[in-house]
């Protein structure tokens, strides 16, 4: 799959804007989802090291791209739903909330200006709006490619500052996802208020 701006392209000939959304943080075992929402103004041009956010390995270069894209965006917004809404509502339903959240901001700074809406993944019923899904859109659609980049930064940046709280996760290199390290600390100190419940191994164990 090639990254491209054909997407974004087909949107101006219409006379459209395209957000691009797309979301991180479905499957650690800690710490809220996040999502963001990308709008490049019209004719822009590539920043050509933007892709998939699940490939680009060094957390310099991820920083540096997100800063570039927030310098070139017409408009982004980032979201979140927290471990509680997680917890109560299932994953899915909060990682539909978090992207429905960053659309909302977006769109409050696009006013009146039309545009398109392309998810990551199939269609989110819960979104609550006309948009359109694709299916490995991170790796094809710039603006998609975009925005998950950014949700990462802040995600990571977030699980860090939590890291630095609650010692021997290691969330400031796994950022919640369940690595050895993050399941021998879960086995041994139990979790912590920013674990999911709802997920297990951690619905088993003793909360600190």
């Amino acid at each position: 799959m090639t990254l491209s701006l054909a997407r974004e392209r087909r949107a101006w000939s219409a006379g459209r804007l395209l957000v691009g959304l797309d979301e991180v943080g479905r499957g650690p075992l800690a710490g809220p989802v996040v999502a963001a929402a990308v709008v490049f103004p019209r004719d822009t041009v590539r920043i050509r090291a933007v892709r998939d956010s699940k490939t680009v390995a060094r957390r310099a270069e991820r920083d540096a791209l997100a800063a570039e894209i927030a310098r070139r965006a017409l408009a982004l917004a980032v979201a979140a739903a927290s471990v509680p809404e997680i917890d109560r509502l299932n994953i899915r339903v909060a990682t539909a909330l978090a992207m429905r959240r960053a659309l909302a901001r977006v769109r409050a700074r696009l006013a009146a200006l039309d545009h398109d809406v392309l998810v990551d993944g199939l269609p989110v019923p819960e979104l609550g709006c006309a948009h359109e899904g694709l299916v490995g859109g991170d790796a094809t659609c710039y603006s998609v490619a975009a925005a998950g980049l950014v949700a990462k930064v802040v995600r990571d940046r977030l699980m860090a500052r939590l890291a630095r709280r609650h010692a021997g996760y290691g969330w400031e290199t796994n950022a919640g996802y369940g690595t050895a390290q993050h399941l021998e600390a879960l086995g041994r100190v139990g979790p912590s208020r920013h674990h999911r419940r709802s997920f297990a191994p951690v619905g088993q164990l003793p909360l600190l």
